[in-house]
């Protein structure tokens, strides 16, 4: 296969799975040829990415991620998507070891907010606590002129539940929790449009968009950015 991209996913599956899904989704096809070329590395058995944030004694995920993509290099990919906010701690290690690009998902959700949110001032960010704890999206929100507004232990232990407990142990994605945190988001801390920005909130999201709370959805933009390359790519060959 030539002209394809390599999904570098597994962190976690059903979030990998949500990106599939919509990446599928919005590709304009109307036949089976027309659909992207890619290829899904679905490492499930990569080490959890905030444990070793939270805690460098913990096994690492970055050797895995490295293997991962070595083993992609030789089949030369046009580029690399990562559908892992957190994962995004070890982007220069990831980018340094491709052969070719990797979308950096954080930065094309804060380049969004002005297409979709011009007036925004105060930008909310949920996420794991390894995304919160890196800061992979304060220097770009803070760079465009935003405001960036995190949550409180509260909400960001209401979040967490939502990630680990619902979505990844019981593939649930609580659309009550899911909104309430988007409430006190909006209500509470006044945020103008908030960043999902872990993929299992992808996921609620995909599964409980019926709201009207602004949101950005990291792996939406993802995956657009995904289709543009790979179009791209394929009309080139």
């Amino acid at each position: 296969m030539k002209r394809f991209f390599t999904i570098l996913g597994g962190m976690g599956t059903e979030a990998t799975e949500s990106y599939i899904h919509l990446l599928n989704l919005r590709t304009p096809a109307h036949s089976d040829q027309d659909y992207l070329n890619y290829i899904l590395v679905n490492h499930a058995t990569i080490p959890d990415r905030t444990s070793y944030i939270m805690d460098h004694s913990k096994p690492n995920p970055l050797p895995a991620l490295l293997d991962d993509v070595r083993q992609q290099n030789l089949l030369h990919p046009e580029f690399y998507a990562l559908p892992c906010n957190t994962a995004h701690y070890f982007y220069k290690q990831i980018s340094d070891a491709a052969n070719a690009p990797v979308l950096h998902m954080p930065k094309e959700a804060v380049a969004e907010i002005s297409k979709r949110y011009p007036n925004a001032k105060r930008v909310g960010l949920i996420a794991t606590q390894g995304t919160l704890a890196d800061h992979i999206y304060d220097a770009d929100i803070k760079n465009h002129g935003y405001q960036l507004v995190l949550p409180d232990k509260h909400v960001e232990a209401e979040t967490m539940h939502l990630i680990y407990h619902d979505v990844k142990a019981n593939n649930d994605a609580d659309p009550k929790l899911y909104h309430h945190i988007l409430a006190e988001m909006v209500n509470q801390f006044h945020c103008d449009v908030i960043i999902l920005g872990c993929t299992e909130l992808s996921l609620a999201q995909e599964r409980a968009g019926n709201h009207r709370y602004p949101v950005i959805d990291a792996q939406a933009v993802l995956v657009d950015h995904s289709i543009q390359l790979a179009e791209k790519d394929q009309k080139n060959k």
